[in-house]
């Protein structure tokens, strides 16, 4: 037999569709796609009718800050079943952010133990230092670096002084990898909350009204000077706002590396969806207006944006429930399941070739994350990972979420999606059939950068 495996269906690569086509998998890898008649193989997956994308790389997610690594084996169970094949997961862990190679290895142990899907690790510092560590770390395998300009936890995910981040960019610069940056301004945020406190004012809405736009802008402002003058690759970690994009070209224009993100919920959601889910619907930033949303399309649809994630943050359900004071719930959002349907569905909405799926959610994030060729495509010499779309009209259901009980909600409940995740393939194995996760921990792998190449797009 040619090939282990055949799969057959319409290929959606990042730049065109081959109606028709196939993939023959060896050793867990493509070793060629074509039309037509496929070759002989050991197996067929016959997916005719339904579209084929490369498995999906979700460049932002947290396994861990609530459950600590054991959040890993149910995260990494629900993005097999969205069809999430690479998860690139953040380092702000409960009890120890990945901040040395030690814990690095520690937490690589656990991914290859229980994750279902692969894997790839950010780094970090400590809020007193950790500088020297950054080196190490990058030869460990970390695909980049994340550090905050706002802190939620003095250990876990603390502000980094502007001295020791540029002490940080300097070091990241000369291993040529990228650093998100969590972008919200303290001080702006503080006092706004000060003062809403002050007025009784802690209904939904006040949660986006204590993070206006500006705590964003001033904070992408600081971070974007120091990429010009260290070096390094500065990303946003996630702009709610189409004005960071731009802040990005115009640092690159100047000579930065500079980049950033957008999560799906800023091309979605917006104020009054905040209002009506309430605490299920804080996020950091917060969802903004819909003329927001729109220029956040127009960011995309003129190539500004580097590539589009989720910031999967799965909070057990009574953080999230609101009792009166906005301020006290958790912040963050599931949506590892909903990744792949919500992205078709809005592309589909608003009539652009599926094509961005394969590049925005795949390819992309792939190179920016130092994983691509092995991840992120359907090319010859890429893993075997694969999502099969089924288009018709499906409802999502939180209900189906495939992770632990206290964390089936998603601000997604009951929305309408014009397609399905109907199976997922992981270097060839079926991992999801469209109704069980066929993956049993321990089949993810965790995946170091592959080379210390940057890409900006």
């Amino acid at each position: 037999m040619a090939f282990d495996l055949v799969v057959r269906g319409d290929l959606v690569l990042s730049d065109r569709v081959l109606e028709g086509g196939w993939i023959g998998v060896s050793g867990g890898v493509i070793a060629a796609i074509g039309q037509g008649v496929p070759p002989a193989s050991a197996e067929v997956a016959d997916h005719r009718g339904l579209l084929i994308f490369p498995g999906l790389v979700d460049g932002h997610m947290h396994t861990s800050s609530a459950l600590g690594w054991p959040g890993i084996e149910g995260a990494s169970r629900t993005a097999a079943a969205g069809g999430v094949t690479t998860c690139v997961d953040m380092p702000y862990d409960i009890p120890r952010p990945v901040t040395d190679a030690t814990i690095l290895a520690e937490k690589v142990k656990v991914v290859n133990a229980t994750s279902h899907v692969d894997m790839a690790l950010y780094g970090t510092i400590r809020k007193d230092g950790g500088v020297e560590e950054i080196a190490g770390l990058a030869a460990a395998g970390v695909c980049s670096f994340k550090l905050s300009t706002y802190e939620y936890d003095a250990v876990r995910f603390p502000r980094i002084d502007h001295t020791t981040m540029e002490a940080a960019f300097r070091e990241i610069a000369k291993t040529g990898l990228m650093v998100a940056i969590h972008n919200e301004d303290q001080e702006i945020v503080e006092g706004a909350i000060a003062a809403a406190r002050a007025t009784g004012r802690t209904d939904p809405i006040m949660h986006a009204r204590t993070r206006p736009p500006l705590c964003e802008t001033m904070a992408d402002l600081a971070i974007f000077e120091m990429a010009l003058e260290t070096g390094a690759h500065v990303h946003i970690a996630h702009s709610s706002l189409a004005r960071g994009f731009d802040l990005a070209e115009l640092f690159r224009n100047q000579g930065a590396k500079t980049s950033g993100e957008a999560c799906i919920q800023y091309l979605c959601m917006t104020e009054e969806d905040l209002v009506r889910l309430q605490g299920f619907g804080k996020c950091n930033p917060p969802f903004r207006t819909a003329d927001e949303v729109e220029r956040m399309w127009q960011s995309l649809a003129e190539g500004k944006i580097a590539y589009v994630s989720t910031d999967h943050a799965p909070w057990p359900r009574h953080k999230k429930e609101y009792s009166g004071d906005i301020f006290a719930c958790g912040a963050g959002l599931t949506g590892l399941q909903s990744f792949a349907p919500l992205m078709f569905t809005l592309l589909e909405q608003r009539g652009l070739p599926a094509t961005l799926l394969a590049s925005l959610c795949a390819e992309r994030p792939a190179k920016f994350h130092g994983l691509f060729p092995k991840k992120g495509a359907i090319r010859q010499g890429c893993d075997a990972d694969l999502l099969v779309m089924e288009r018709g009209d499906f409802t999502h259901d939180a209900a189906k979420i495939q992770d632990r009980e206290e964390n089936r909600w998603s601000p997604y409940d009951g929305m309408k999606m014009k397609g399905r995740v109907a199976a997922t393939y992981l270097r060839g194995g079926c991992i999801w059939n469209g109704t069980e996760v066929l993956a049993t921990p321990g089949t993810g792998r965790f995946v170091p950068r592959q080379h210390a190449e940057t890409f900006l797009g």
